[in-house]
């Protein structure tokens, strides 16, 4: 849900968006079928990069280990700190940094938002900031890390807001986020109407 908020973002600024995606053996693969949905409906070039060979490197984490449980329920610290990879956010976006010195890009851009300071070293102010002082020296090209929703929480921008996920309106159309089919099926048990064909793909939390 986060790559898809400032997705449109970069969009809606007129920006010429190249989509970059990584498969490193996570549970939740769903994110790449989904992100190539999304990026084969609004037209946009989208490469899912290969890394799994990482995979016994990260594999301490509930979202890249199948023999740890998967949290279930709210979006909070003790819930979820199971699903921490270990250096994720700085091996994916020093790829995507490399992706946008070698097609010319100067930015990249990046999902963190505030929700997950506590939860995430890899997401917090003083990691965004270094990350983009390290894509400004680490090539001949200068290129800037921007993180534009990483000052604010998933439900200042949600429409509605539950146990299980959020539901977005974004140009017109829904998106969803909830944790997983498990929880996705009890939102829809307690209220949540089932998805449309009109309506964007479920985008689980753990994406």
């Amino acid at each position: 849900m986060d790559s898809f908020t400032v997705l449109h973002r970069a969009l809606r600024e007129g920006l010429n968006v190249h989509a970059l995606s990584f498969d490193y053996g996570q549970r939740h693969a769903r994110e790449l079928d989904t992100a190539r949905q999304v990026c084969a409906a609004l037209g946009l070039p989208h490469q899912v990069v290969d890394i799994r060979a990482i995979h016994g490197l990260i594999d301490n984490s509930a979202l890249t280990n199948p023999d740890q449980t998967m949290p279930q329920g709210d979006y909070d610290a003790d819930n979820l700190r199971a699903t921490v990879v270990p250096n994720r956010n700085m091996i994916l976006l020093s790829l995507a940094i490399a992706k946008a010195v070698n097609i010319g890009a100067g930015r990249v851009d990046y999902g963190a938002h505030g929700g997950d300071h506590v939860l995430y070293p890899d997401c917090r102010p003083e990691f965004v900031e270094a990350m983009n002082h390290v894509a400004g020296i680490a090539n001949f090209e200068s290129v800037t890390l921007h993180a534009p929703i990483y000052t604010q929480v998933r439900p200042i921008s949600c429409a509605k807001a539950s146990p299980w996920g959020w539901i977005i309106p974004i140009r017109g159309r829904v998106t969803r986020a909830v944790n997983s089919p498990v929880a996705y099926a009890a939102a829809v048990a307690n209220g949540w109407p089932p998805l449309r064909s009109m309506e964007s793909p479920i985008h689980w939390l753990t994406a």
